[in-house]
């Protein structure tokens, strides 16, 4: 086990300190409307970044803690937003618009944003503390008595980055995140009593992994047709990849031997369909010596659904529910998250909440902080009963935490317990469809501008008035990747997927006519702005 030295126990002494003075100020953050608080929003994606960079677009993904701007509506706070590169001025104005109540001047004044102005391949967080003059500044700006910093995820860097700022991290502390590993995920799960599927433990080269496939095969044959292999720190199902064990069924069925089970299993890793474009078991296998990996039983079913819960513990170590979501998924055998409904099905949404309880108490025993997500897959068994399995935990923010907060900061409602549903404050209660993965080839070379021009004359925006309509985000894909999110609410679940279903039709008309446009003026011999389809 390795050893610390005495500057990185000091350190983390440090880390430790500041977070215990979140204790003291969460009742003053909770005060939506009158609390103090100077807020460092560090949206750095410090995961691994060839991992990271199997999701298209992901340079744009710092984008995606934009909701907090809402955070603004409060008037006595103030927001430091720091990117990898610069944001465009007309993305900004659009969350500063969607504040009720509030003059657009007092909020921009509340906000500044900073930028590295390096798209290089590191993680935000590692580029600021590279840059001692914008840290600096950053100290500077903040006022440390009334500071605390979010981030997506916490690694060593935002650790440091504390410590150098002296402002508290609001979230689990870098060496607690182990806990959201796959492996991490499996133990919690053993020890909070949460059913979930046979697999095996963490292992680091791809002879073990073959070995403990085939201790799982060997386990539950001849019922497991398939095996599911991750990587240990994979990330929206990009870092699976699904075994199909019907291939060689008869090795199993056969008096073979263990050791002959274990080379069937190994010859087959290279047949293995990888959830992630481009990638194969040459790409696959050079990563798990370095991220580690597991392998699970594929939960198999007719109907199924993948359904989660989301959850926070306060510095105080109280755990909390916050929302359940039915999430989209895609890719070669759908395990690749695309977006999500709000909230849950109601046959089972109650189940969730109380199993995210059992894993949010046991994580509060291991010291986490802040937010945390339990996804799950369910298998319809009829007559109204669900087999629930967990398969991991997230302890960074992830696909359903902007669309619910932003549901949350702009409406000031509450969230019910005893029925799983978000009402309004006037009582309402209020549905969403989201995804981070709106994504067609036309609709690239859309600018912010253009997208916003296209808002405003279809009335696609959220309004305030009625509390329904549409919240966009990721609009710094656009252009370049025809990428976009979006979180449509509504007070019913149809009424949001007919507002979401509006949005996709006027993209996809608009862009239907850009060509047409764009040929006329030429024929003109005139340059209007027109919208380019690539």
């Amino acid at each position: 086990m390795a050893t610390l030295d005495i500057s990185e126990l000091e350190q983390v002494e440090k880390f430790r300190h500041l977070q215990s003075t979140l204790r003291d100020r969460w009742k003053t953050i909770e005060l939506f409307d009158n609390g103090e608080a100077d807020i460092l929003i560090v949206p750095s994606l410090s995961i691994d970044q060839g991992e990271l960079r199997k999701i298209e677009g992901c340079e744009h993904y710092e984008e995606r803690l934009l909701f907090s701007l809402i955070r603004l509506r409060n008037p006595r706070t103030r927001l430091i937003y720091v990117t990898s590169i610069p944001l465009h001025p007309s993305i900004i104005d659009y969350y500063l618009q969607l504040l009720p109540g509030i003059p657009f001047s007092h909020a921009r004044n509340r906000l500044l944003l900073l930028s590295t102005y390096d798209s290089s391949l590191k993680p935000l967080s590692q580029k600021i503390l590279e840059r001692p003059r914008l840290l600096e500044r950053i100290r500077q700006a903040l006022r440390l008595d009334k500071s605390f910093m979010i981030c997506y995820n916490s690694s060593t860097y935002e650790g440091e980055l504390s410590v150098k700022l002296g402002v508290p991290l609001y979230a689990a502390a870098p060496d607690l995140q182990i806990w959201g590993t796959k492996s991490g995920s499996r133990q919690i799960f053993k020890e909070s009593e949460v059913p979930h599927p046979d697999g095996s433990e963490k292992v680091w080269h791809h002879s073990d992994l073959a070995e403990a496939a085939s201790d799982l095969w060997e386990r539950h044959q001849p019922r497991l047709r398939k095996l599911v292999v991750k990587l240990n720190e994979g990330i929206s199902g990009e870092g699976n990849a699904l075994l199909d064990l019907k291939p060689i069924e008869n090795v199993a069925l056969s008096e073979s031997t263990h050791a002959q089970r274990v080379a069937v299993i190994s010859d087959r890793f290279s047949t293995m369909r990888f959830q992630a474009k481009q990638e194969n078991w040459e790409s696959f296998s050079a990563k798990i010596p370095e991220l580690g990996a597991i392998v699970e039983a594929f939960v198999d079913g007719e109907i199924k659904r993948s359904p989660s819960v989301q959850g926070r513990i306060t510095p105080g170590g109280e755990v909390e529910i916050l929302s359940t979501h039915d999430q989209i998924l895609g890719g070669p055998d759908g395990q690749i998250y695309l977006g999500c409904r709000f909230p849950a099905d109601e046959s089972y949404r109650l189940q969730l909440q109380q199993l995210g309880l059992q894993v949010g108490r046991k994580l509060a025993e291991k010291g986490a902080l802040e937010r945390f997500g339990v996804d799950f897959i369910n298998v319809d068994r009829g007559n109204g009963e669900w087999d629930i399995q967990a398969i991991e935990i997230n302890l960074r923010k992830g696909g359903t935490t902007h669309p619910f907060m932003t549901l949350k900061l702009l409406t000031n409602g509450r969230y019910d317990l005893s029925t799983g549903l978000f009402y309004s404050q006037q009582g309402r209660p209020k549905y969403y469809v989201a995804t981070d993965n709106l994504q067609k080839d036309r609709y690239r070379g859309l600018l912010p501008n253009d997208l916003m021009d296209i808002i405003a004359h279809h009335r696609l925006h959220f309004d305030s008035g009625t509390e329904t309509g549409t919240v966009f985000h990721l609009m710094g894909c656009l252009s370049q990747f025809g990428k976009l999110g979006l979180t449509s609410i509504g007070d019913s679940p149809q009424q949001a997927q007919d507002i979401y279903n509006k949005v996709v039709k006027v993209l996809d008309e608009e862009t239907r006519s850009s060509e047409n446009q764009v040929n006329s003026a030429f024929s003109d011999y005139s340059f209007p702005v027109v919208w380019d389809e690539l």
